[in-house]
C-alpha cells in the first residue's frame, strides 16, 4: 500500500475481481474493512491448489497482520459468517503449510444489521411472484434486499442487539416474522428454534462485536493502515445503477463513509477494479452485451459464472460510456485492469466509445431512466487482439504490443491511470504498472 488510507471499488456490475488486488494489498495493510452489501457478493482467491470464496469476511482475513472489520453498511447473517469460519478451520486443519490465524482478527460493527433467514425467504416470495414481469429483478435471493428495506423502515435488528438478547431478540424477532408472514404470505419458520439458535451465535460472537466507528476512526487517526473493499460495484448502487436492476446498498465511493462512519477527508486512494470485458448477473440493460460465439467464449474462459449462485454470468465487450459515469461518481485515483488474459486469443476487441438512442443522437452519458436505452446502440472502436499467452508476464513492456495498447486506451479514454493489471488465477498473476511517461 502507497497510501495509508486505500479504497478498492468495483467499476462495473461487480465480478470484476476485486479481491485479488485486496489481497495483494492487505499484506501490508494494519485493517481490511468490508462497508456494504451482504453474503450476495463473493470475492474469490486462489492460494495454489486452494480457493477460498468470501461472502462476509473481508478479504485480508488471510494475512495475520491485518484486523479484519465488518462495517455498519453491511447487512449480515451470522450462518453464512461462521461457515466462512469453518471453510478456514477446514483449510487449517488438511494444510502442511502457514494457518489462517483469523481468533481475535474480526471485528463486526455493533450497527450493522443482521440477516435472518426469513429475509431469504421473502426474496424468494417476490421472485417468484415477479417471474415472468418487468418486475423481475434477478436477485441472488440471499434476503439482502427485505433485510435493507426493513433498515430503512426502522424496524430490523442490529448486531448491537445480541448484547442485550434477552431484552431485544426474543419478541422483536417474532414481531418480524409475524409481520413478514401478513404481507407475503405464510411460510414456515420455526421462531422457537431460531431463537435458540441466536442466543447461541450470541455467545460466538459477542467478543467481535464493537464500535467500529470508534475503533476506526482512532486507528486513522494513529496513521495505521486500512484497506476499504467494497462489495457489488457502482452500476449496481441502488442510486446509481440501473435502477431498478440494482443492488440495495452504496458500494459506490459515498457507501464507503457512510458503510464505515468515517469521515470523506480520510480516504487518499480510490482504486477502480476495471474488468478488461464486461459482465453483469440478472435482469437489466447491457448494451455491450454479446450474445454470440465470443461472449460464450468469454464466459467459458473468464470461468464466468457467479461465487454466489453459480449462475452464467451475461458477457460482453469493454464499455466507455459506462466507465466514464462512473468515474464521474467517484473520482477514481488508479485503475486496476482484470482478467485481461482472457481476452488472449481474440482477433480483434470491440470498445463501445459512446451510446446512441433510437433516433442516432449521441448520449451525453449513463441515463437515469432505462427506458431511454430502449432502441439505444452502442458506437463501436475495433482495435486489435493479440494471441499469445500472457498469464506468464510479470512487467507490462512484455505484454504483446496489442494488449499494452488496450491497457493505454481505456487509461486515456477514462482519464485514470492503469497501475495494475491482473493476468491470470495464480495470486501473484498481476504487473504493477510504472506511471506513464
Amino acid at each position: 500500500m502507497d497510501k495509508q488510507v486505500v479504497a478498492i471499488l468495483g467499476a462495473q456490475w461487480g465480478d470484476e475481481g476485486k479481491g485479488k488486488l485486496v489481497d495483494l494489498l492487505a499484506k501490508d495493510a494494519d485493517i481490511v474493512c468490508r462497508y456494504n452489501g451482504g453474503a450476495n457478493a463473493g470475492h474469490t482467491i486462489k492460494v495454489g491448489a486452494d480457493k477460498f470464496a468470501f461472502h462476509l469476511l473481508p478479504s485480508g482475513v488471510l494475512y495475520d497482520n491485518a484486523m479484519c472489520v465488518i462495517g455498519n453498511g453491511v447487512v449480515f447473517h451470522i450462518p453464512s459468517f461462521l461457515k466462512e469460519l469453518e471453510m478456514l478451520d477446514a483449510f487449517n486443519a488438511k494444510t502442511t503449510g502457514p494457518k489462517v490465524k483469523y481468533n481475535g482478527r474480526i471485528l463486526i460493527s455493533d450497527r450493522a444489521h443482521l440477516l435472518f433467514d426469513f429475509h431469504k425467504v421473502i426474496d424468494g416470495k417476490k421472485e417468484e411472484a415477479a417471474k415472468g414481469t418487468t418486475d423481475f429483478i434477478g436477485t441472488t435471493r440471499q434476503g439482502i434486499g427485505p433485510c435493507y428495506a426493513m433498515k430503512a423502515q426502522r424496524t430490523n435488528i442490529r448486531v448491537g442487539d445480541l448484547l442485550y438478547f434477552d431484552q431485544v431478540i426474543p419478541h422483536k424477532l417474532k414481531g418480524l416474522v409475524e409481520a413478514a408472514k401478513k404481507s407475503f404470505g405464510d411460510f414456515e419458520y420455526d421462531i422457537d428454534a431460531e431463537i435458540a439458535k441466536y442466543r447461541n451465535y450470541a455467545a460466538v460472537l459477542k467478543p467481535m462485536i464493537c464500535d467500529t466507528v470508534v475503533y476506526l476512526n482512532k486507528a486513522i487517526r494513529a496513521g495505521k493502515k486500512v484497506l476499504v473493499e467494497s462489495a457489488n460495484a457502482t452500476m449496481l448502487d441502488i442510486d446509481f445503477g440501473t435502477y431498478p436492476f440494482v443492488t440495495s446498498s452504496s458500494p459506490s465511493i459515498g457507501g464507503a463513509f457512510t458503510g464505515l462512519g468515517i469521515p470523506p477527508t480520510s480516504i487518499h486512494q480510490n482504486i477502480a477494479i476495471v474488468k478488461a470485458y464486461t459482465t453483469r448477473v440478472g435482469e437489466g440493460p447491457f448494451l455491450t452485451e454479446d450474445f454470440g460465439a465470443e461472449g460464450k467464449a468469454m464466459r467459458e474462459k473468464g470461468g464466468e459464472f457467479g461465487t454466489t449462485t453459480g449462475r452464467p454470468r451475461r458477457c460482453g465487450w469493454l464499455d466507455i460510456v459506462q466507465l466514464r459515469y462512473c468515474q464521474m461518481i467517484n473520482g477514481w485515483t488508479d485503475i486496476a485492469i482484470t482478467k485481461l488474459d482472457i481476452l488472449s486469443g481474440f482477433e480483434s476487441l470491440k470498445v463501445c466509445m459512446a451510446y446512441k438512442d433510437k433516433d442516432g443522437k449521441v448520449m451525453e452519458s449513463y441515463p437515469a431512466q432505462i427506458q431511454a436505452l430502449d432502441g439505444a446502440t452502442a458506437d463501436w472502436k475495433v482495435v486489435p487482439g493479440w494471441k499469445e499467452d500472457i498469464s506468464h508476464v510479470r512487467k507490462f513492456e512484455e505484454l504483446p504490443k496489442a494488449a499494452q495498447d488496450y491497457c493505454r486506451l481505456i487509461e486515456t479514454l477514462v482519464g485514470v491511470p492503469v497501475t495494475w493489471i491482473g493476468v491470470g488465477a495464480k495470486r501473484d498473476a498481476i504487473i504493477r504498472c510504472a506511471p506513464k511517461k
